[in-house]
This record gives C-alpha cells, sequence and structure tokens, in this order.
C-alpha cells in the first residue's frame, strides 16, 4: 500500500474565462500525481459529496440550503467569487468529502493528502474569498460527531489567514486553530484563530522557517492531539499571485518536511489539504502544490521502512 491520496474530478468545475481563481489547477494536480507514479500500482480515494447533515455542522443551515439548490443571496456569491451555479456546489460537496474523507484515512493509515480542501474563508454564517464551505472545519465537525476524535490541531500556513476555521472554532475547547500568514493581506478583518503569527510582507525561507520552528514544537505538546489537520497553501511563495512573503520553492519543501515529520515523529496522524496558490501558469502551480503530496509520501515511506525493519529486527 501507498500514502492515500483523495482525487474526485468534481473538485474542478467551469469558470468564467479569466477568473481569478486557478480552477484548472485541481485537473492539473492530480494528472502530475498520476505522471509522476505517486499513487504507485493504487489509485486516489474517491469521496462521496458531502451530504446536508455534514455540512451543516459546520455551517448555518439556512446557507447551507441555498448553497445546495444554487439559491444563493447575489451579495453572498460576490463576497464568495464564483457563480453559484449547481455545479459549483458540487465542487465544494465533493472537497468537503474529500476532506472528512483524508481525516478518516488518516487516522487509520497515519497519514493521508487530499487534491484539494483547506477553503480557510468559509465562516459559519457563509462561505467568502474562494470559499463555499470550510471543508476541514466540517471534517473535524464530522469526526467528533462520531466519536472518532476529540482534541485536534489546525495548522494553517496558507499565506491568508484562516478566519472562517477561527469563526467556527471559537468556542470549541477541543480544537486548537493555528494560523501563521502574512499580516497585510486577506482577509482585513481577521478573526482570531486561537494563535496567530502575522508575518512581515517579503520575509524569505530561513526567518519563516525560524519563526515556525519556535512555536510548533510546543503546540505539538501542548495536548494529545488525536488529529493534525494541515493547510499546506504553496501562496507564500515569493511569485504567487496573491501572496506578500518570499518563500522558494525549497522553502515550501522544506516547511512541509518540517511540519509532517514532526507531527508524525509524535505518531500524531496528519491529514494534509492543498490550500491556497495563484498564478496564470497552471503547470507550475500544480508542480507547486504537488510538494505536499511528494512530501508526504517520502515520509511515509521513510515511516514504512522503519516499521519493517523493526519487525525483521
Amino acid at each position: 500500500m501507498t500514502l492515500p491520496i483523495v482525487h474526485h474530478p468534481a473538485y474542478c468545475a467551469d469558470l468564467p474565462a479569466n477568473h481569478r481563481f486557478p480552477m484548472d489547477k485541481f485537473r492539473a494536480v492530480a494528472d502530475l500525481i498520476r505522471a509522476e507514479g505517486l499513487l504507485g500500482s493504487g489509485d486516489f480515494y474517491r469521496p462521496r459529496p458531502a451530504p446536508f447533515e455534514w455540512v451543516a455542522l459546520a455551517h448555518d443551515p439556512v446557507y447551507v440550503d441555498q448553497v445546495f439548490n444554487a439559491e444563493v443571496p447575489q451579495k453572498i456569491a460576490r463576497e464568495i467569487g464564483f457563480p453559484m451555479r449547481a455545479d459549483i456546489a458540487l465542487r465544494a460537496r465533493c472537497a468537503t468529502g474529500g476532506s472528512v474523507l483524508t481525516g478518516y484515512l488518516a487516522l487509520e493509515h497515519g497519514l493521508a493528502c487530499n487534491t484539494a480542501g483547506g477553503s480557510h474563508h468559509a465562516r459559519r454564517a457563509h462561505g467568502a474569498g474562494f470559499c463555499v464551505f470550510n471543508d476541514v472545519a466540517v471534517a473535524l465537525k464530522v469526526l467528533q460527531a462520531d466519536g472518532a476524535i476529540r482534541k485536534a490541531l489546525v495548522i494553517d500556513l496558507d499565506v491568508h489567514q484562516g478566519d472562517g476555521t477561527a469563526d467556527i472554532f471559537s468556542g470549541d475547547p477541543d480544537i486548537f486553530t493555528f494560523s501563521m500568514h502574512s499580516a497585510k493581506n486577506y482577509p482585513v478583518r481577521k478573526v482570531p484563530s486561537h494563535l496567530d503569527l502575522a508575518l512581515p510582507d517579503a520575509m524569505e525561507d530561513a526567518a519563516y522557517l525560524t519563526a515556525l520552528q519556535e512555536v510548533l514544537p510546543d503546540l505539538l505538546r501542548q495536548e494529545a492531539w488525536d488529529l493534525v489537520f494541515y493547510n499546506a497553501g504553496v501562496d507564500p511563495y515569493f511569485e504567487d499571485r496573491l501572496g506578500r512573503l518570499a518563500l522558494s520553492r525549497d522553502g515550501l519543501k522544506t516547511r512541509d518536511r518540517y511540519v509532517i515529520e514532526t507531527v508524525r515523529s509524535l505518531g500524531v496522524p496528519l491529514a494534509g489539504v492543498l490550500g491556497g496558490g495563484y498564478s496564470n501558469d497552471i503547470d507550475e502551480l500544480a508542480d507547486r502544490h504537488v510538494t505536499l503530496h511528494r512530501t508526504a509520501l517520502s515520509i511515509w515511506e521513510a515511516e514504512s521502512r522503519s516499521e519493517r525493519t523493526s519487525v525483521l529486527g
């Protein structure tokens, strides 16, 4: 068996030409994962679209009903930034179901990744910022309701602050939200996470990684976490169209390796989601995003070798 990776063809919906959101990246990410053989002899895990009951655990049922029936008010649709059609609703449901499945697979196997997810601007009341449903929040609510987890940590390293996730879990003592992001980037009005690290413009690899290393080990020791959800947004990259930080490709790779290895060294399951990334060059962007899956697979394989050696020894 190889690293569990979750994908659904509906992750990629049609958008008008020249739309700011690079929707085609989801198809390109899946194609690149296949082309590089990251699935081994297996295939993607295919999620079910999230049903109403799952999504309503994290969002206002009135808003959920509006999305499911393609009747979202124009004011909210403008805040989301998508034409709120039936196929956009299906895409949001599939991406959310994908993160639920990724969470369960991580609990079963120790490590799993989605090829979408990280829609962290969707708050309880409604979506925003290209985020229809907060897939990570829904996944954690489903896992809680199922009794599969109690304590969970969200590590959000997208360049934008995870305001929606912070909003949804503001009163939940069992879910800890950590966001490390560009201070001057979207959203203008931020909702406080349990821990926020707001970074100055143009921060490069060394300073960024130092800041992360100063907080992550203490966070992981703070509780006996049942699960970590990791938002591996690649928009801190120095050439990202909507970022204000200055990480290199090596910096993104080192960041992902540090997070995954640190979490897994404590035996805590980790579920990785794609997060943000913006470029007119879809191939470049997909290659940047697949850093998560390549890194997770290398760590998965190292863990598997270690387990075999332990059994044989």
